[in-house]
């Protein structure tokens, strides 16, 4: 034949090399897109409203060699933002929760740790770290909203900020 071994269906060399790049690129973004996704069966819940309240605490790590200077004793003022999320608004109102009762509940929530040294608090030697006050945090925001708010139904992530560069989140259904 006429056609150059390298050519593929008539395509100059470049070109089908060209084609072979891109198809591998694509391939390696949807293998990405599929590895990345939720696999939970979870829908992403549209409307959320959020709301911003601060914490000082004082704490340890109980001198554990893997915190460093941090093991001992030190304090820390925490940025908390919570966010409620649903996959509809409320009937009647057009919200996802009333955001004064969402602020004064975390508000009333935070007031159980702020300014206390949270060794004292949780005083059988718990790892008292910014993750796990994350879940301390959204357990007791649940529980207020499943008490004093009837009508939402959704997502409850609190994410505390230890700093404008580092921080944490725990997210659970309500």
């Amino acid at each position: 034949t006429d056609t150059p071994p390298d050519a593929i269906n008539g395509i100059s060399p470049p070109i089908a090399r060209m084609q072979q790049h891109l198809n591998s690129f694509f391939a390696s973004a949807l293998l990405l897109l599929f590895a990345t996704s939720d696999t939970s069966g979870a829908a992403r819940l549209p409307f959320t409203l959020g709301v911003r309240d601060s914490l000082m605490i004082a704490h340890s790590f109980h001198n554990h060699p893997s915190f460093g200077p941090a093991g001992g004793m030190h304090g820390a003022t925490y940025t908390c933002d919570v966010e409620f999320c649903s996959s509809n608004l409320v009937e009647g109102t057009n919200w996802v929760i009333d955001i004064g009762k969402a602020s004064d509940i975390l508000s009333a929530v935070l007031s159980e740790y702020n300014l206390k040294n949270l060794d004292e608090v949780f005083p059988n030697g718990e790892m008292t770290t910014t993750e796990f006050m994350c879940k301390i945090i959204h357990d007791g925001v649940a529980a207020r909203i499943r008490e004093e708010v009837a009508d939402f139904r959704g997502e409850i992530r609190v994410k505390l900020w230890e700093s404008h560069k580092a921080w944490a989140s725990y997210v659970g259904e309500v």
